[in-house]
Parts: structure tokens; C-alpha cells; sequence
């Protein structure tokens, strides 16, 4: 009897389940080099804060820029269609969870103000912050030259799933290829997974590719439509893609692992996966100056037709500038996630985030677990 030809799966990696190996030398933390370049704009730190109507305003993208990263504002969101959206950002807050998805749905129906759009931008930018914006690739057309005209210094073109191959039915769809060559400032695109997609999309010229599919808290796409890779294989796949890219064409189009991060170590593994950057909703949620209180949602939930997301609240835990750089007297790992990337950083004897992506990792399942079972139990 012939043998049936199985669809054949390979094991994926979360956060949880490797570890980083020590180097063979160790360096001082405070001799590290953990800035990231997109194009011509530096970051002093490798941390973006994601393009959430409840992470980031443009007081929340002075503020982080401030500190050396980097806020998106969303430019299909709230801070774009009201004059004054903290009434409706407090609206969802306060909102029962068995209406909030309803009410997102209705108060995203109000019209995208070009003029709001700019004025956003040009706020930021009169503080003296770098400006990143974003929006889904329906949008980016009409939305990215008023931005450029504003003074965005990064655009972001943003969807569930991007690849540099789109079939539809609109005569003239978005081609990365052409709207990269046209645009002044450095074009970011995602999300994506896999190694061949992002390969096709640094051929396309953009200056930098987010990773990662449905892993944020507030993200359901995962239950939803049932896709994803987990964010260290993930990572791993796509950095893959960027040093054969770079070898081939002596260009480096860095990528950051956007979503499901939540502590200090979670950023070093994204980092020793091959990770240029890291983008995080939940954590800049928990920061006083968040807008939402220490709630958000994600640009899918008010889908009018197939919500993926959800509103989740985490609280206001820190300030953005404990949970940066401390000082904090939490032992989880949730606060001074740039003083954790260094020390890791100093452990494995990487002076730069680059030296940090060689670093040998394992496959680790207990690496939480093993010999805490006092913590566990709470003793």
C-alpha cells in the first residue's frame, strides 16, 4: 500500500522556549553600542513604540523620542478623525467589554482629516522629536504625501500580512518598488514571517521590515485566521533573508521583531535571533504617559466587517523612563529593558547589536522553570 505524502511540519520558537548562550569574553555594559539606523535616521536605543491610538500620541512620541526611540502614530487612527480624540480614546476606556469592539467600530467611522494628519505631524516635529508614521497600505497613497510635506522622517506602511506581491481587483494597486523610489524619507513595511517574503521586499528597496504575525496581546489573528510563526524562529527565518540580501547586494535593510514582547529578556532574544530593533504595544501601554490609561487595541480591532484585536488592559504600572532605563525594584524583568540589553549585551561580549546577533542560542523549555520552584510557589 503506497504511503500517503504528508504536508511535512517543522518545529517553531516563542520567547519562551531558547535561551541566549554566555560569551567567551565579557565586556562592561556601559561600552555597548545599542543604537539602530533606518536609512539616514538613528535611534540612540532599538526600541519603537507600536502604532497603537492607546500607546502613542504625539505627546507619547515626544516623550519616547526624547529618551532615543521612536513613536508611530497612526494616521488611520483616532488622533487623525477627532480635534480632540482624548474624549473618545476615554470613551473605549471606560466603555463595558461586551460594547467596546461596537463602539471602535463607530467612532473609526468618522472621516480621516488630512489636515489633522499634518497637524499631528508638524507637532511632533516642532518639539524637536523624530516623527514615524503609519498607515495600511489602502491609505498610503493619499496619506504619504501629506506626511512627507509635514515632516514625517519615517513611513510606515503596515498590514496583518505585507508581501512585495499583491493580487486585486483595484487597477493600480500599491507597488513597494515604485513608491520607495519616490519617497524622500525611509520607507518601513510590514508584517511578515518568512524568509522569502522578506527577501522580495528588501529587493524592492525599503529601508526596514517588522516581523512578526499575531503575537501582540491585543492582536486575535492568530485565532482568528489561524496564522502566525512564533517570533524567535521567525526572526531567525527573516534575519536569514537580510544577510543573504546584504551579501548579494551590499545593502542592510535592518529587521525588527514587532510584538509579543513584554520583558528585558524577551528583547535580548529578539536581538541574539538576528533582530535589528524591537517594536512593543503592551509595555509602553503600562507607562504613565500613555494615552489610553493603561489600555490599547490594535488598528484591526475596529474592522468593520472582521474585527482582529481586541481592547486588553494592563494597567498603569511605570513611567516610560523607569521602564527604559530604571532605576526599578521589580525582579521580572519588566522595567529598564535598555539596562537589560546592555548587561546581556556585556555578558555575551557583544559591543554592538550586531555582535549580539552572532551569539549562540539554545533550544531551552525549561529555561524558565528550572530550579525555581520556591519563585513559583510564590515563597
Amino acid at each position: 500500500m503506497p504511503s500517503p505524502h504528508a504536508k511535512q511540519l517543522r518545529r517553531a520558537y516563542g520567547f519562551d522556549e531558547v535561551a541566549i548562550v554566555p560569551g567567551q569574553v565579557t565586556i562592561n555594559p556601559e561600552q555597548t553600542d545599542v543604537s539602530l539606523r533606518i536609512g539616514e535616521i538613528h535611534l540612540p536605543i532599538p526600541v519603537i513604540a507600536s502604532a497603537m491610538d492607546g500607546v502613542v500620541d504625539p505627546r507619547f512620541a515626544i516623550t519616547l523620542s526624547k529618551y532615543g526611540g521612536v513613536g508611530v502614530l497612526n494616521l488611520e487612527g483616532l488622533q487623525v478623525r477627532y480635534d480632540n480624540p482624548d474624549d473618545e480614546i476615554a470613551e473605549i476606556v471606560e466603555a463595558p467589554k461586551e460594547r467596546v469592539t461596537e463602539l471602535m467600530q463607530r467612532l473609526y467611522s468618522a472621516p480621516v482629516r488630512e489636515d489633522l494628519v499634518a497637524d499631528r505631524i508638524r507637532y511632533i516635529k516642532n518639539a524637536g522629536a523624530t516623527c514615524a508614521v503609519s498607515c495600511t497600505p489602502a491609505w498610503t497613497k493619499r496619506l504619504a504625501p501629506i506626511a512627507v510635506d509635514a515632516g514625517a522622517d519615517l513611513f510606515i506602511v503596515a498590514s496583518t500580512v505585507t508581501t512585495a506581491r499583491h493580487y486585486s481587483k483595484s487597477e493600480r494597486g500599491l507597488v513597494f518598488q515604485e513608491f520607495c523610489a519616490e519617497m524622500p524619507i525611509p520607507v518601513i513595511v510590514g508584517n511578515t514571517v518568512s524568509y522569502g517574503v522578506t527577501k522580495e521586499l528588501m529587493e524592492t528597496g525599503v529601508a526596514a521590515v517588522l516581523i512578526g504575525v499575531g503575537p501582540g496581546a491585543a492582536c486575535t489573528s492568530r485565532e482568528v485566521l489561524g496564522i502566525g510563526v512564533p517570533q524567535i524562529t521567525a526572526t531567525m527565518d527573516c534575519a536569514a533573508a537580510r544577510d543573504d540580501y546584504y551579501r548579494e547586494s551590499g545593502r542592510y535593510v535592518p529587521i525588527i521583531t514587532d510584538g509579543g514582547l513584554r520583558t528585558g529578556g524577551d528583547v535580548c532574544k529578539s536581538i541574539a535571533a538576528g533582530a535589528d530593533g524591537v517594536m512593543m504595544g503592551s509595555p509602553f501601554a503600562a507607562t504613565e504617559e500613555a494615552p489610553a490609561r493603561g489600555n490599547h487595541w490594535g488598528m484591526a480591532t475596529p474592522h468593520a466587517e472582521l474585527p482582529r484585536g481586541t481592547r486588553v488592559s494592563v494597567g498603569v504600572r511605570t513611567s516610560l523612563k523607569r521602564l527604559l532605563f530604571g532605576p526599578t525594584d521589580k525582579t521580572d524583568g519588566t522595567e529598564n529593558l535598555v539596562g537589560a540589553l546592555r548587561t546581556c549585551m556585556g555578558v555575551c561580549g557583544a559591543r554592538t547589536i550586531r555582535d549580539l546577533q552572532q551569539a549562540e542560542m539554545v533550544i531551552a523549555p525549561a529555561i524558565k522553570t528550572e530550579g525555581k520552584v520556591y519563585q513559583m510557589a510564590g515563597l
